[in-house]
């Protein structure tokens, strides 16, 4: 997760990318007090997420014809790059799935996103106009850390510091990987996603909290 804007390889954004965003919404903002709004400045009239008027992501609607049919319900977490074309084709490359090719997103960027070898679905961002999130770090209901659970840490590791070109040792808020336990058919970004709720504790939300989980992410619905 990313705390400094424009961070470049360090999560910086995330899309809830469901069959049902008038259900997810209510559901969310029950649970965390997420806000859920038309931004009018956008492009496409997106429906934007912020917590105390900071924005954190946005809710997006599989059924959408920029996704490919049949496309799962899931959260795309999207990575800061420097070269969007470059970084995709290291991806595929190490065994990365394309699902939406690079396209650009109005002004603000460009989007890509793929499965990575491991099978979990993420996204790729490199900024124009729109850096992504910036928040600082603790606040209640903001995310505090992105886990990959898998079958294979340190090959999934190793995966992104290729993609990246960056050293996932670094001493940054880059993504943390674990082994899954107990070993199951889905990989996920995150199957154990931690939302602060205070400086002392933190709210878990796995793959089946609070929506069923589906093969690629979590709160697939």
């Amino acid at each position: 997760m990313t705390t400094r804007l424009g961070s470049l390889n360090e999560f910086c954004w995330m899309d809830l990318k469901t069959r049902d965003p008038a259900g997810t919404a209510a559901l969310l903002s029950t649970t965390f007090g997420w806000r859920f709004a038309v931004d009018e400045e956008d492009w496409r009239k997106a429906v934007k997420i912020s917590v105390e008027g900071q924005l954190i992501g946005g809710l997006s609607d599989v059924a959408n014809p920029v996704y490919p049919p049949g496309t799962p319900a899931h959260i795309a977490y999207y990575l800061a790059v420097d070269d969007i074309d470059r970084r995709v084709e290291a991806a595929t490359t190490l065994g990365a799935h394309l699902v939406v090719p690079p396209f650009d997103a109005g002004d603000q960027g460009r989007i890509a996103t793929l499965i990575d070898p491991e099978g979990a679905a993420f996204s790729l961002w490199q900024r124009r106009d729109f850096p992504g999130w910036s928040f600082p770090p603790r606040l209640a209901g903001f995310p505090h850390r992105m886990l990959l659970a898998c079958d294979r840490p340190d090959e999934a590791r190793h995966f992104y510091e290729k993609t990246t070109g960056v050293p996932c040792s670094a001493p940054t808020s880059s993504p943390r990987w674990v082994p899954a336990h107990p070993p199951h058919s889905g990989n996920w970004w995150s199957p154990s996603m931690i939302w602060t709720r205070s400086a002392a504790h933190t709210t878990t939300a796995g793959p089946r909290s609070p929506v069923a989980a589906g093969t690629a992410a979590p709160w697939c619905g």
